[in-house]
């Protein structure tokens, strides 16, 4: 699949003086009004400082959470607009709505240099709809009086929704450094990764993973599984998993992904001890156990010390490794051990390292780890996944449509 990047453009024809129509992902956690990992918004950045030296104007579409009923003060963007603005050392215009008669005017007065951030595209909920007339409809609010479509935002080019799908198709448009970067990486994961090649799969669920593993078991030479999605694992195999987490529905699947894996010679690493607790809280006693036997009144939080080690050894041994989800629930200390082990593992690995967005990048910076220690730190965990199971991504399809 190919596309334009902005880099492609004619910077005196294309964009100097061209109002930009950019969809971000700024999703970023905000707790209190207080932004927890200003990640995304600096991914961001180098699309948006090249769009402003080339001479154009810039007006950001990005969603924030998962507003139900419209628009709702705790998923405002308005504390994202003021870090963007710091991080650009120059301020950034917001508009209190989306097409609305304040967006208007800002969008009207904005000139070469200058950024507006229009509020979460998300409290028009027609940006969600399933219906196509719409969203054609918003998308058609959104392009009034723009020259040109930017697509920066990795973490929603699996939806349909106007700002990603319909807008493009209204307007010549581009992939951002972001999009392009997201795409170069995960092409490597996919279209001959240099081997050994790991993939350490961690999170609460299987069902959000069962697909990449059934893409990926045929690609890689090691598949290591931590997170919650063990137990199911552990239950297909016939162990006692006491009152850990368990997808009960897809314990036969499981034992078909396992026993796939042995047929293609794919080395399966399920952990061999694990850290349990009577309750899922941060100040539960912990407890390290077998793996196989896990008492019934106990529940899964963490890998044990051994299994961490194993997988890290397992890591440090390949040269493209892909990891998504932590290992146990990391932000309680007690059960933090097995994701820092796996974690640090990946920054020494001496090819390529991905860390796969969403609770894995969240993870990594909570306990201490900078972004410049991985190979590339995904913005995307869904649109990485759907991808790496070889879905189609409707973000990224648009764009190659001329």
């Amino acid at each position: 699949m190919s596309f334009h990047a902005i880099t492609d453009l004619n910077v005196e024809t294309e964009l100097k003086g061209k109002r930009v129509l950019l969809r971000c992902d700024l999703n970023v956690p905000i707790k209190d009004g207080v932004i927890r990992d200003d990640g995304r918004i600096r991914a961001s950045l180098p699309t948006i400082k090249y769009l402003l030296e080339a001479g154009a104007s810039v007006v950001i579409m990005a969603h924030l959470g998962r507003p139900k009923n419209g628009p709702a003060p705790e998923f405002s963007l308005a504390p994202v607009a003021h870090r963007l603005g710091d991080l650009l050392d120059s301020p950034v215009v917001f508009a209190s709505d989306v097409v609305g008669p304040e967006a208007s005017a800002k969008r009207a007065a904005l000139t070469s240099g200058e950024v507006l951030l229009l509020e979460n595209i998300r409290f028009e909920t027609a940006e969600t709809s399933k219906d196509d007339h719409e969203r054609k409809a918003l998308a058609e609010k959104l392009v009034e009086g723009m020259d040109l479509y930017v697509s920066d935002g990795f973490g929603a080019v699996h939806r349909k929704h106007a700002s990603v799908f319909d807008v493009a198709q209204l307007l010549p448009h581009a992939a951002g450094f972001l999009v392009a970067a997201e795409i170069t990486v995960l092409k490597k994961l996919t279209e001959e990764p240099e081997r050994p090649y790991g993939v350490v799969l961690g999170g609460s669920k299987v069902s959000d993973k069962i697909g990449v593993i059934k893409n990926l078991l045929e690609k890689v030479d090691v598949m290591a599984i931590g997170g919650g999605m063990l137990f199911t694992f552990l239950a297909a195999q016939g162990h006692e998993i006491g009152k850990s987490l368990v997808e009960v529905d897809l314990i036969d699947d499981v034992k078909r992904l396992i026993s796939e894996a042995e047929r293609l010679g794919v080395k399966l690493l399920l952990p061999t001890d694990i850290v349990v607790a009577p309750t899922f809280a941060a100040d539960a006693p912990p407890t390290l156990v077998s793996a196989s036997a896990i008492p019934a009144d106990q529940m899964g939080l963490d890998i044990g010390p051994e299994s961490a080690a194993l997988f890290a050894e397992a890591i440090q041994e390949c040269k493209t490794v892909f990891w998504n989800g932590p290992m146990g629930v990391f932000e309680f200390p007690n059960f933090a051990h097995g994701t820092q082990v796996v974690a640090q593992a990946l920054t020494l690995v001496t090819g390529i390292s991905v860390v796969g967005g969403g609770d894995s990048a969240a993870a990594v910076r909570a306990l201490g780890f900078s972004d410049d220690q991985f190979g590339y730190i995904s913005t995307g965990g869904g649109a990485s996944l759907e991808y790496l199971e070889g879905k189609t991504l409707p973000g990224i399809e648009v764009l190659s449509h001329a």
